[in-house]
Formats: C-alpha cells, structure tokens, sequence
C-alpha cells in the first residue's frame, strides 16, 4: 500500500442554472486532484487522504461522505466546532466565461495547522509516500502557519516522503504579489516534483520564456519539474536528463476546463506511484486531464474516467 495525502481547502460551491436558480456542489483544486488521484489508484494499492479542516455543520459532513464514496480517506480531517466551510459562486456570462466569488476569510481550512495540529500532522504522516499541496493551499493560511507546513514538509522529506507541488498562482488569493512569491519559493525549495503551470509561473515570476522557467525551478532545488502548457502538452525534466516536450492527448470537444491541471497532476501521480518514468507518467496525464475537459464542472462521472494504463 503506498499512501498519498493533500492538502488545502474544499470549499461549498454554488453554480448559478439560471439568474435566480443555484446548484449546490463541492470543489477544491487539492480536493479534485484527491479524488481522480483516488479513482485511478483504487485498484492499484494507493491509498489517497485528504487533510483540511472543516466545521461541524450539515456541509462539511456530506463533503466528509461524499469524499469517503470516493475511497477518499479523512481521519486527517480536523473538526472544528462552530466553524463553516469556505464557499464561493459561479456565474457563467454569455459567452461561457465564468467568474467566481468568494466567501472564505472564516472558513475553517484557515485553521488547519493551528494549536498543535501541524506536528501531529508530521506524525500522522510519516512513512507516506507523498504529500501534494498547491499555492491555494499557501494563500489560505497566515504567515505561522505557512512556516509550520514548511517545517513539516523538511520533516517529512527527511523521512523519505517526497513532496509534490503545483504553484497554481491566484492573485485574488495574496494580498500581495511579493508575499506570494516568497511563499512559492519557499514551496518550490521543498519540492521534490514541481507540476506548475508556465502561464501562472510567467504571472508570477515575469519569465519570458519556457527555458527561465524551468532554470529558475532547477536552481531552487527541484529534481524533477513538469511544466503544463494548456492545449500545448507539457515539458518535462527529471533530474540527470534532458528536457522533453510531451504533445496533448487528442480532444474531441472541449466543454469546460475546469480542473484540467488538478486532474493532470493526478494523473502524473498517479503514473510515478504505478512506475512509470516521467514522460510515461505525463503521457496518462494528458489522457486523463483531455477526458476531464469533455464534461462540465471539475469532477467527470466515474464511468468517464479513461482507461490510464492503455498505451
């Protein structure tokens, strides 16, 4: 059994069918990379847990259930009372762009590492294979606590525990474009498999180009670096070789992309754990996020998930 936790916030999500009409949901960038990471490894021997923090309100239990049906684990789930899950809006305009708002300065997930909860999560943890974060997972957390996970990702890295992390740069979620930049540099440092995005990378850092970036990653320490680059594939780097450029899985139609880089990252994982090297793990990748982007919203039905190990 090789074990798999992520890290960040769910939030409850409210998706506008019509100008008065809201459909009730779930999302969170580490949350849908669990979940697809946890389809695909189900019968594989990887066992995928979830680590955030939520209330004891009607929400945060059918996020709980509904995450279990998933095979999804949640002992790593703090509880705390009175508290409320994060939430936000959709509403799709008419060209289909969609915009969202945000209810989240009191979500619990705030919380999350808080009166002691970050070494007993470094203890949980330990032995794990991998812990995959994100730069949402950073922005929702104060300065303390950031520096707390950072301690526990060198604790567990020092165990054997390699750290995964995508960047995902939302500049809604950093006060400042400096503080977040620290922040995921710091990440980055810690980091044993980088699976950023170049668009947010280039927002971020200013790159110009492909080469910057990736120069930037090599120099922070990080052995082994994919590069997502939308309708363009990926670069990938492992440590010793040389870089390569893997092509997109071929799309029918695209319906909505919407947790494309979640579901990728999930599936590179998910390649590593089962042995692939890089480049075949970035081949189940792009299968599994060009499946995604043919249905709506950030979770296909199971029945849509591609068959990862086909050549």
């Amino acid at each position: 059994m090789k074990r798999v936790a992520t890290i960040g916030e769910c939030m409850i999500e409210l998706r506008h069918t019509d100008a008065r009409t809201l459909a009730l949901g779930f999302g969170g960038d580490t949350l849908n990379t669990a979940l697809y990471l946890a389809r695909a490894g189900r019968d594989k021997g990887i066992q995928v847990d979830y680590v955030t923090a939520l209330g004891d309100d009607p929400y945060s239990q059918s996020m709980l259930d509904g995450w279990r049906e998933e095979g999804i684990g949640t002992d790593l789930v703090a509880r705390l009372p009175g508290r409320l899950p994060g939430l936000y809006i959709i509403r799709t305009d008419e060209r289909g762009e969609r915009s969202f708002t945000y209810f989240r300065s009191a979500a619990a997930a705030r919380d999350m590492l808080r009166d002691g909860r970050d070494a007993q999560l470094a203890e949980r943890l330990a032995g794990y294979a991998c812990l995959y974060l994100s730069g949402i997972t950073l922005s929702i957390l104060d300065a303390d606590q950031r520096q707390a996970l950072m301690t526990t990702l060198d604790r567990l890295r020092s165990g054997g525990t390699q750290v995964a992390f995508d960047s995902n740069y939302r500049p809604a979620g950093w006060p400042r474009i400096d503080e977040a930049r620290r922040w995921m540099s710091e990440a980055f440092r810690r980091c044993d498999i980088a699976l950023p995005t170049l668009d947010d990378e280039q927002r971020l850092f200013g790159e110009s180009d492909i080469a910057a970036c990736l120069e930037r990653l090599r120099s922070a320490g990080v052995g082994e670096i994919v590069l997502k680059r939308g309708g363009e594939g990926c670069v990938v780097w492992p440590a010793g070789a040389e870089s390569s450029m893997i092509p997109p899985a071929r799309v029918g139609k695209v319906v909505d992309t919407t947790a494309a880089g979640d579901s990728f990252n999930a599936g590179y994982l998910y390649g590593r754990l089962i042995g692939k090297d890089p480049a075949g793990a970035a081949a189940i990748a792009g299968r599994l996020a060009a499946a995604k982007i043919q249905y709506p919203g950030a979770i296909m039905p199971r029945a849509a998930m591609p068959d990862l190990d086909a050549s």
